[in-house]
């Protein structure tokens, strides 16, 4: 039997930063009761937006949070990219349900999000840090604003096609540049033997 100073300890310490991400996570099946809720709920898709909208602010404000108080952790890393292809990943599978995009683009977002998911680990397991490009940034505001704009009525059209569509296919494709930036720059530890 042990005795109390031989116990371990199974609680995670959470700073604000990690709390932030947490609840980021939380947030999202939440985001998607009233995405595609029961149709009375009145007013879903603006629910929608602004949980969707809090939700990917946190994703700022936690990197301010772990920066600004030097309280950078190992779970943080581990999570915060995680919650955000959780979020956007639950957004576009719920747009594909709602037949507001087609399945294909949707995959091509998501695959991307897990191979530089996949890179990062790999990184890791080499002690190398893959921070977010400037790129990478952008991919994710305008995956943010697609998909605002994709739930909430159409603004519009640009060229015979709506403003959706060409935020989408932007978002689609800033997000296979800044993917394939990351591989690229992550090429030289790449080849290394083993």
């Amino acid at each position: 039997m042990m005795d109390s100073r031989e116990r371990v300890s199974w609680a995670v310490p959470v700073n604000l930063a990690n709390g932030l991400t947490i609840f980021r996570i939380l947030l999202i099946p939440v985001f998607m009761v009233f995405l595609l809720g029961l149709e009375v709920i009145p007013y879903r898709p603006v629910f929608a937006v602004a949980i969707f909208v809090i939700a990917a602010l946190t994703d700022t404000l936690d990197g301010y949070f772990a920066r600004s108080r030097d309280a950078v952790t190992v779970m943080g890393k581990f999570l915060d990219p995680l919650a955000d292809k959780l979020l956007i990943s639950a957004a576009l599978v719920s747009l594909v349900e709602l037949d507001r995009i087609s399945a294909w683009i949707a995959m091509v977002i998501i695959s991307r999000e897990f191979a530089v998911s996949g890179l990062r680990l790999v990184a890791a397991a080499e002690n190398v840090v893959i921070p977010a490009s400037r790129l990478g940034k952008a991919k994710t505001f305008s995956q943010v604003v697609a998909v605002v704009v994709l739930i909430l009525p159409d603004f519009g059209n640009i060229l015979g096609r709506p403003v959706s569509w060409h935020l989408l296919y932007l978002a689609a494709l800033l997000t296979l540049i800044s993917g394939i930036d990351y591989f690229i720059k992550a090429r030289h530890w790449m080849r290394a033997p083993l």
